[in-house]
Parts: C-alpha cells; sequence; structure tokens
C-alpha cells in the first residue's frame, strides 16, 4: 500500500507544465511499478516494440528493490522533477 505523500507526487508530476525528458520519465516508471506492483516479473517485450522494451528495463533493474525503498526513491525524485519543471 503506497503513501498518500507518493499518489500526490505522482499526481503533481502528471501536471507538470514541461516535459521531462525521455531518461527521466523512464526512471519514474521504473520506480512507481516497483512502488506498486514490485518486482518485475512479466515477460520481457519484442525488440520491436521499443517504448514497452525501454519501461520493462526501466522497471526491471529495480528487480530487489523493496517497494517501500522504491516509494522513497520516487518521492525523491518526483520532487528533483517538480523543482526543475514547474
Amino acid at each position: 500500500m503506497v503513501s498518500q505523500e507518493f499518489t500526490e507526487k505522482a499526481d503533481a508530476v502528471q501536471k507538470l507544465t514541461k516535459r521531462p525528458s525521455d531518461d527521466e520519465l523512464l526512471d519514474l516508471y521504473g520506480l512507481y511499478k516497483q512502488a506498486t506492483v514490485g518486482d518485475n516479473d512479466t515477460a520481457e517485450p519484442s525488440a520491436f516494440n521499443f517504448k514497452a522494451k525501454y519501461k520493462w528495463k526501466s522497471w526491471d533493474k529495480l528487480k530487489g528493490t523493496s517497494q517501500e525503498e522504491a516509494e522513497q526513491q520516487y518521492i525523491k525524485f518526483a520532487d528533483e522533477l517538480l523543482a526543475k519543471y514547474q
């Protein structure tokens, strides 16, 4: 179960006026999935589905990170993005 702070940061990031870089968005996605779902146990997407493959890799590299740790990392990273792109 994620915290209220996590939910608020996730909502705030969705409302940024400037778009973060693709790498930043992928990092944010990976942390979000790790915090909300846990370790990635899904099959790796096809090499031809670039977007899905990058998202999958971003999440998969966090394997072994606890959901609580991923949540804290997400909140910290979201704060950095909010300061940079608000």
